[in-house]
């Protein structure tokens, strides 16, 4: 496949995952920033290779060689992801883009070896799952912090927005993969929230806390 193939099939992937659901020829263009009929002639291509279902004015859904396209295209992205903080020190704002070049490494040999080395990680750095050789995914029970009430203790165990705007902001505020969060009361004006993590008393705005993933303890 090429580059452009690969990312088409990743895009889909992850807005099938999110939807549910087939997906329209309108929803990939957005998130390819790209026409329409760009994507049309694109869908044409991976349906001649067994990767996509497509008819013309019918949702669009990966195949099962689609799928697992796609799950391999996520693992090299996440392992990768994995690597660059873990073993280069780069922060977890840092990595999306130098992953995003990286993925389209070939070598399946590679990558099973730097699965090995990182000890086999099951999420990356931003808490998303990270498809194993076969494609399987281990799932996490985790909901959103904007879904707790009033005394519930979660961890936080992903993030919903991966932009390097919201992960800095994180880092200002002090909370991670793994911070302890206590829910305290959410404001019925705006719906703002306010938390104890690990200890400190803080207010954070809805738009946040519905961008935190937490698994309750």
């Amino acid at each position: 496949m090429t580059f452009s193939e690969e990312n088409y099939l990743k895009a889909i992937y992850h807005l099938t995952a999110s939807l549910e659901t087939e997906v329209s020829t309108n929803a990939i263009a957005e998130m390819m920033e790209t026409k329409a009929s760009s994507v049309t002639d694109m869908l044409k291509k991976l349906s001649e290779k067994d990767l996509v279902n497509y008819k013309k004015y019918q949702g669009v859904s990966l195949t099962e060689n689609g799928k697992l396209a796609a799950k391999m295209i996520v693992r090299k992205h996440r392992l990768w992801e994995v690597f660059l903080v873990e073993k280069l020190n780069f922060s977890w704002d840092e990595v999306h883009d130098i992953a995003e070049q990286l993925e389209h490494i070939k070598s399946e040999q590679l990558i099973n070896r730097l699965d090995d080395f990182l000890g086999n990680p099951t999420e990356d750095p931003h808490g998303d799952p990270i498809p194993d050789a076969n494609g399987r995914i281990v799932k996490i029970e985790k909901q959103l912090l904007s879904e707790l009430t009033e005394n519930q203790v979660g961890v936080c165990v992903g993030v919903k927005d991966t932009s390097s705007e919201f992960l800095k902001y994180l880092d200002k505020q002090e909370i991670a993969l793994g911070s302890k969060i206590e829910f305290l009361s959410k404001e019925s004006f705006d719906l703002s929230v306010k938390i104890k993590v690990d200890g400190r008393e803080l207010s954070i705005s809805n738009k946040i806390a519905s961008n935190l993933f937490v698994k309750l303890v």
